[in-house]
């Protein structure tokens, strides 16, 4: 069982940056592949991010490619969104989700795959 607690989210000009942070409990978190996932009003929820267990592989959706860096940091159970040259097309909430992988190599980037979710993070960006 994992918890995962997002926060960094709020509101950001647009070609701001935020950092957002997820928090995991339990002392298995590398074994997690991780991701971050949006939902905006009236839309689903779609994939932004992943990262394998070790953090070696990454995987971005084209909207946020080459603005938006996941990484993370085993020693202290947490998977971070660094997201530069904001715009307002990416206002939504912010998801992280983990699968369990036992130490797989894959990232996963189809929401069903994932075993558990945060409670997410708004992020605004004005124009």
């Amino acid at each position: 069982q994992v918890q995962l607690v997002e926060s960094g989210g709020g509101l950001v000009q647009a070609g701001g940056s935020l950092r957002l942070s997820c928090a995991a409990s339990g002392r298995t978190f590398g074994s997690y592949a991780m991701g971050w996932f949006r939902q905006a009003p009236g839309k689903e929820r779609e994939f932004v991010a992943a990262i394998n267990w070790s953090g070696i592989s990454t995987y971005y959706a084209d909207s946020v490619k080459g603005r938006f860096t996941i990484s993370r940091d085993n020693a202290k159970n947490t998977v971070y969104l660094q997201m530069d040259s904001l715009k307002p097309e990416d206002t939504a909430v912010y998801y992280c989700a983990a699968k369990l992988t036992l130490y797989g190599g894959r990232y996963y980037y189809e929401p069903d795959e994932y075993d558990y979710w945060g409670q997410g993070t708004q992020v605004t960006v004005s124009s």
